[in-house]
């Protein structure tokens, strides 16, 4: 048994300097959105038949519910693998986990031509096309959201029950303990949707056919989206974990970081051994030198992912959190591009088309990241969230 501190608000003043600078960067986002829908997708973004999609399904969706997956990462450590000593992750890993997908489902909004019709997705049953790997993922990114939230609800609840007598105090003792005898239907809930989801963005690119590069059109494409999203996933945990112990004088989570860093090795030794086994299976191996920018794309890729296997070795070293965190940087690097070279580098429609994004592009994607800044520093000083300082008594968790 190891005590740790109980999850509590972090307090303080909410509307900082870097917040106003922050809610600038997202005022500018909403008036480029605002732009989009006025004049359509054609005048506001780069666009075309050739690239139906650009960085808001590449980076914005495909990428951000990958960095989204700490929750996912950090759920099958604490349930499958029964790892209790990062129990205290759990909570700071589901609200970056929620946080990322509710943008994402936004992000999309702003994607498609007719956002404002998606409610039609998952109640117009009778007209679902059961071969459609987008089905899926829009299925099961729009379940995943709710349970996410559902997962983090007793954090709101707890906050409410101690707050002053009313609609939510009473509410909140009402369905606490009825969420947290449910809670362990969803948390199954949380493993199955993305293990089904992140590997459908994958399938996704396989429809592609010929105009995927070999270098990166395999069958395994989901199995590859899958392993790497978990290693993002615990790349981000570190990621936030450092940042908010730095920047919020909250303790260190040294041991159990390192830990994850421990974690990491095996899954991206397999996923550089799998990828490379895979093409020398399909005769490409040669491609990797003869591609042109592929193969530069490519060994950058490789060596991204392979570096902080390699550098995370050294116990003493995961146990450095300048490394570790530098690290994560570098894993988040890593599978990011994987994900943007799948969906946009390597992506050949024809000689024909190109695809640079716009101003407007960019701005919105800022100001996504930027509202989920915002939102993240609102709900961690209000909420029981993040672990606690050490000011009130700690309590158990199981380790094994």
């Amino acid at each position: 048994m190891s005590a740790v501190h109980e999850a509590e608000p972090v307090g303080g003043p909410i509307v900082t300097r870097g917040f106003r600078a922050v809610s600038l960067v997202l005022a500018i986002g909403v008036v480029f959105m605002i732009y989009r829908f006025m004049a359509g997708l054609g005048a506001s973004t780069g666009l075309s038949d050739g690239y139906p999609w650009g960085i808001w399904i590449a980076f914005d969706v495909v990428t951000g519910t990958a960095l989204a997956c700490g929750g996912y990462a950090v759920a099958i450590l604490v349930y499958i693998l029964n790892k209790g000593q990062y129990h205290p992750l759990v909570r700071p890993a589901i609200l970056t986990s929620a946080l990322g997908y509710s943008l994402a489902g936004l992000a999309i909004t702003i994607d498609v031509g007719r956002g404002w019709l998606l409610y039609r997705v998952p109640l117009y049953a009778n007209h679902w096309n059961l071969n459609s790997a987008l089905l899926e993922v829009a299925l099961c990114v729009m379940s995943y959201i709710a349970v996410l939230w559902i997962e983090l609800s007793p954090a709101f609840m707890e906050h409410f029950k101690k707050g002053p007598d009313g609609f939510l105090k009473s509410a909140s003792n009402t369905l606490y303990p009825i969420v947290q005898n449910l809670l362990p239907w969803f948390i199954a809930l949380g493993l199955l949707l993305p293990t089904m989801h992140q590997s459908s963005l994958g399938t996704v690119m396989l429809l592609t056919g010929a105009k995927l590069h070999p270098l990166w059109s395999t069958p395994l494409l989901p199995l590859l989206f899958l392993i790497s999203c978990v290693g993002m996933g615990y790349a981000i945990v570190v990621f936030e974990s450092t940042l908010a112990s730095a920047l919020l004088k909250r303790p260190k989570e040294t041991e159990m970081l390192a830990g994850l860093g421990g974690v990491v090795g095996p899954v991206l030794y397999g996923y550089t051994a799998i990828r490379l086994v895979d093409l020398a299976v399909r005769g490409q191996l040669g491609a990797i030198f003869t591609s042109g920018k592929y193969s530069a794309f490519f060994l950058v890729e490789m060596a991204l992912f392979l570096a902080p296997a390699v550098l995370l070795r050294d116990a003493k070293k995961r146990r450095d959190p300048g490394h570790l965190f530098r690290m994560a940087m570098v894993m988040i690097l890593a599978g990011g591009l994987y994900r943007i070279d799948s969906y946009i580098v390597a992506f050949r429609p024809g000689d024909q088309y190109s695809y640079f994004p716009t101003v407007p592009e960019f701005m919105i994607t800022f100001g996504l990241l930027a509202l989920e800044i915002m939102l993240y520093v609102v709900i961690i000083k209000t909420f029981p969230i993040l672990g606690g300082s050490g000011s009130k008594a700690p309590s158990a968790v199981a380790e094994r």
